[in-house]
C-alpha cells in the first residue's frame, strides 16, 4: 500500500519547521473513555480547537513501508492541552503502516475504510469531537474538568491509537496534533482532501475506467497521487494501451 507515500512525504515537509514532543505508545497511558460521545457545554468548555476561523484539518494516510512509519507513538507540534489558554489552530493526522494490501482492490479498499472508521469510535472523556468531512476539519471541545484531572495528547493519542490498532491489519500507528499557529493548516486541508479523494477513487476504479485520460474524470487525481495511475491502469482489462497514460 505506496499510494499516500507521497502525501506522508509531504505531510512531513509541512511539520518540518517544528520539534515536536513525542511520547511512544503504551496502553496504560490512555485517557478515560466514556463509550459514548459526550456533550461538552461551552460554558464548561475551556476551549476550542479548529473553531470557526481558525486552522484545522483531520485525515488518516496509510502505507506499508517501515521506513515511513515505524512505530506506535503520539507527536505534538504546539502546546498540550494543559498549556492551551484559548481558541487556536488544530490538525490530528494519523499515519498507519498496514499489511501488504496491493493484491485485490475491492478488499483493499473496504479495508481502508473499515480501518479509518475507528476514529468514530473514539470517546474519550471531557473531550468532544466534532469532524466535517466534507470540509476535512475537526473541531474539538476540551472541557475544564478534563484539564483539571491530567487530560493530554499524550493520553488522547494513545486512545487513538488503541482503537486502530484493534485491527489486525494495522501495524504501526503514529498520531500527530498540532496546535501551534504558524504552520500551514490550508496545505493540511488540501492534503486530506487528496487522501480522501484517492481512498474513494479505489472504488471507482474498480467499476472500469477509460484508459484514454483526456476523457477520465479522475486525471486530476492520478496526476497528483503518485502510484494512482498504476494502480488505475493495472486493474484495467489488459492494461493500458501503449501511448496512455496521464
Amino acid at each position: 500500500m505506496e499510494l499516500f507515500n507521497s502525501l506522508i512525504q509531504d505531510t512531513k515537509a509541512l511539520l518540518e519547521q517544528g520539534s515536536p514532543k513525542v511520547w511512544d505508545y503504551s496502553e496504560r497511558d490512555c485517557w478515560h473513555e466514556i463509550g459514548s460521545s459526550e456533550l461538552v457545554l461551552q460554558k464548561d468548555a475551556a476551549y476550542e480547537m479548529g473553531a470557526a476561523g481558525k486552522g484545522s484539518a483531520n485525515y488518516v494516510l496509510f502505507t506499508s513501508s517501515p521506513k515511513l512509519v515505524d512505530k506506535d507513538q503520539v507527536l505534538l507540534y504546539g502546546p498540550d492541552l494543559k498549556e492551551i489558554k484559548g481558541d487556536c489552530d488544530f490538525a490530528r493526522i494519523v499515519l498507519l503502516r498496514v499489511g501488504v494490501l496491493d493484491d485485490d482492490n475491492d478488499k483493499v479498499y473496504r479495508i481502508l475504510k473499515d480501518i479509518e472508521f475507528a476514529k468514530y469510535h473514539v470517546y474519550p472523556e471531557g473531550y468532544m469531537v466534532r469532524m466535517s468531512p466534507e470540509s476535512y476539519r475537526e473541531q474539538v471541545r476540551v472541557s475544564k474538568q478534563a484539564i483539571k484531572r491530567g487530560a493530554s495528547f499524550r493520553g488522547i493519542g494513545a486512545d487513538y491509537i488503541r482503537a486502530y490498532k484493534k485491527d489486525e491489519n494495522v501495524l504501526n500507528a503514529t498520531v500527530i496534533f498540532v496546535t501551534a499557529p504558524g504552520y500551514d493548516y490550508k496545505a493540511m486541508k488540501d492534503l486530506a482532501k487528496k487522501s480522501n479523494e484517492a481512498v474513494n477513487t479505489l472504488a471507482t476504479i474498480l467499476e472500469g475506467l477509460p484508459t484514454d485520460c483526456s476523457v477520465c474524470a479522475l486525471k486530476g487525481i492520478c496526476d497528483e497521487v503518485e502510484g494512482m495511475k498504476e494502480l488505475h491502469f493495472g486493474v484495467g482489462a489488459g492494461g493500458a494501451e501503449k501511448g496512455h497514460g496521464h
